[in-house]
């Protein structure tokens, strides 16, 4: 049987560089990363492709995969707003040898690990400050201010939770938030190999 592939788990508060992290880690193709694509219940933003950047579901779909026990790991993150990853997802990339990089929240990052312990590494991309990050937010444009505030008290929470994970990286300037994510990978890679 082929060795299965290795999973890594990264977790940031929103506004954090986290999206933009792993697009240039899968960019960069040295890594042998797949990624897989969560399910979420929220509208797609303009330019997102179902079955690309998310699996868009209404809430009655997304409850019935919960009780079919679908899901490594679901979060309502928001009431009504929920997010998970597929087993399939994970079975189907690193069953076929790949790595795997997850984009998740903290409770769903901290649970894929305990399910796969010393296979999984959980990664949490921090902001150089609240300040910081609540600049970051406005600055996208997207969000209103009520929005904006619930995004930063959750970040509070998230960052409290920091100390839990594996390894944690300061984006402070994007470029070494990126190198330091990818070196942390290839070191997590050749040690589980």
């Amino acid at each position: 049987m082929d060795k299965k592939g290795k999973i890594i788990v990264v977790a940031a508060p929103s506004g954090c560089g986290k999206s933009t992290i792993i697009n240039a880690l899968l960019e960069g193709g040295d890594l042998n990363l797949g990624f897989a694509v969560s399910a979420t219940t929220r509208q797609p933003r303009e330019g997102e492709t179902d079955g690309v950047n998310y699996y868009f579901m209404t809430e009655e779909d997304f409850r019935d995969a919960i009780a079919e026990d679908r899901f490594v790991e679901f979060e309502e993150v928001y009431p009504g707003r929920f997010y998970g990853t597929l087993r399939s997802e994970i079975d189907r990339i690193t069953g076929e040898g790949h790595n795997i990089i997850l984009d998740l929240d903290v409770n769903g990052a901290l649970g894929v690990k305990k399910i796969y312990g010393a296979q999984a590494m959980t990664l949490f991309i921090e902001p150089p400050s609240i300040d910081e990050l609540r600049r970051r937010l406005e600055f996208r444009g997207t969000e209103t201010t009520e929005v904006i505030d619930v995004r930063v008290d959750r970040a509070q929470y998230e960052i409290s939770r920091a100390p839990e994970f594996d390894r944690v990286v300061v984006n402070d300037r994007l470029d070494k938030a990126i190198t330091d994510t990818r070196n942390l990978i290839e070191a997590f890679i050749d040690l589980s190999a």
